[in-house]
């Protein structure tokens, strides 16, 4: 059965050189050992091997669709692993250095500006603002702060940092784009070379390029595990010593990348980044691209997905909450056999889901705001940035003469999978705001769910959360109607 292209090696470009690495060798091989280990790259450092710390940032290219420039996003090497660069190109700190032996002006800036010191997190730190500079020329403190969300520097303190990322974006642009008219050849002649192939039993890594031969594929072969971000299999790999013997990996498939105005809403990929989505949903929903800022660093941004997330089933995911009150369903597919199914009626316990045996998502629905409706969340957390919640609440609803309407209201953190909360909204729908009380959205919660203490959080301080945000949103959707 012919199904996906399937080659026996890994060939990417790094620096101007078509590297190659055997898959039957490196099929769970992170890009960070990889480098290390195979190639002597030790500028690359591992720190925490879950993707917090930022020391092992790399940045990795893809060519653009004319062929014409190669698009970095900077990624958690620790995380990723190897066959997942096949027919890209990749850029490690040692790839800064200029011919000439200069040093880029990012590194010339941290030096001059005291940005470091045991220079253990330094590399990423270099490698994360490069990356900013390749797409921002000239950013704000707040966009620098924001590209630097994911690296920890335990010594250095991060004003001087920051400073050494303003000063080095006034350098000429030429000085600070990355050296890569080698790369781009060799990335268009291995797009021009790729061709499709047979599966044969027993490889342990299969990259479908359509939906269809990626349903073949799983129907072939159901106890494959599913590969997109490898924001959550990465940490398998270094955290539990997985070693799945058979995975699928999405990124190649063209069609689970793309976003579609379908009008009343947007069809959302599977393999849609939560990068792209946050760039899709922040002028309609500024609350929901602040819990998607918030819910990781830009190098877990730019390769985990929105569909991987909901499939993960994490009972604190953040997006699900959101999605949830903004009504999102799920387009799935088993073969050649599609159906569509409400989120809100996906998760069976925790971290179960209704997906049958070879079934996958092939997108997401995100329906947009009709007129007069409104939607809020916030995320609470011990740490503002990249930081797991304590509860997530989300609420869309609308006025109707004057009372509140339609109300839909998720949580994550308060059950075994993120959920809608029904007694809640009873209490609020039908209601003008100041009628809702916290007593009455107290005994809601004890009804609701049962009380279970947690490493991030007491009960009693997420039930205590979860009638606060909602005060929160209806105090505001008071003021709100006041205006008008």
């Amino acid at each position: 059965m012919t199904m996906t292209s399937t080659p026996t090696f890994v060939r990417f470009v790094l620096d101007g050189a078509v590297v190659e690495a055997d898959l039957a060798q490196h099929a769970t091989t992170t890009v960070l050992d990889y480098l290390r280990e195979h190639l002597q790259r030790s500028g690359t450092k591992e720190g925490c091997a879950e993707g917090d710390c930022g020391a092992c940032v790399v940045l990795v290219g893809e060519l653009n669709a004319a062929g014409t420039a190669v698009s970095y996003a900077p990624v958690n090497s620790c995380l990723q692993l190897l066959p997942t660069l096949d027919g890209k190109s990749l850029k490690t700190v040692e790839s800064l250095q200029r011919a000439d032996g200069k040093l880029h002006p990012v590194q010339e800036t941290m030096a001059a500006s005291h940005g470091t010191q045991c220079g253990f997190c330094t590399p990423g730190i270099v490698m994360s603002v490069t990356g900013l500079l390749q797409t921002v020329p000239s950013p704000t403190r707040d966009q620098v702060k924001d590209a630097l969300s994911g690296n920890l520097c335990r010594c250095t303190g991060y004003k001087p940092i920051v400073d050494a990322a303003v000063k080095a974006s006034q350098a000429a642009p030429e000085q600070l784009k990355l050296d890569d008219q080698a790369d781009r050849a060799l990335l268009l002649q291995m797009r021009q070379s790729s061709a499709s192939g047979t599966s044969a039993a027993g490889r342990p890594f299969f990259a479908p390029s359509t939906v269809q031969t990626l349903a073949d594929c799983l129907l072939a072969h159901p106890q494959a595990m599913l590969l997109a971000g490898s924001t959550e299999i990465g940490l398998q790999v270094n955290k539990q010593f997985a070693r799945p013997e058979q995975i699928v990996y999405l990124g190649n498939v063209a069609e689970l990348r793309q976003v579609e105005d379908q009008g009343r809403f947007w069809r959302i990929g599977a393999q849609v980044s939560l990068s792209e989505v946050l760039t899709l949903v922040s002028d309609d929903y500024p609350d929901f691209a602040e819990v998607l800022r918030r819910f990781g660093s830009p190098p877990i941004r730019s390769t985990a997905t929105l569909a991987g997330n909901i499939a993960n089933g994490s009972p604190i995911g953040d997006s699900m909450p959101c999605l949830l009150a903004l009504g999102a369903t799920l387009e799935l597919r088993r073969g050649d056999v599609t159906r569509m199914l409400d989120l809100e009626q996906f998760y069976t316990g925790q971290k179960k889901t209704a997906l049958q045996s070879s079934e996958f998502i092939v997108a997401v629905h995100l329906p947009k705001l009709a007129s007069g409706q409104v939607f809020r969340a916030h995320k609470v957390s011990k740490r503002f940035d990249q930081d797991i919640s304590a509860t997530c609440c989300a609420m869309r609803y609308e006025f109707q003469d004057g009372r509140l309407a339609q109300v839909r209201l998720a949580y994550n953190g308060l059950a075994p999978s993120p959920c809608r909360a029904p007694k809640l909204e009873a209490v609020i729908n039908g209601r003008r705001p100041e009628e809702v009380t916290a007593a009455e959205l107290d005994q809601a919660v004890a009804q609701s769910f049962t009380a279970r203490d947690g490493l991030r959080a007491s009960w009693t301080y997420r039930a205590l959360l979860a009638r606060n945000l909602v005060l929160q949103f209806v105090e505001e959707a008071t003021a709100q109607e006041a205006v008008k």
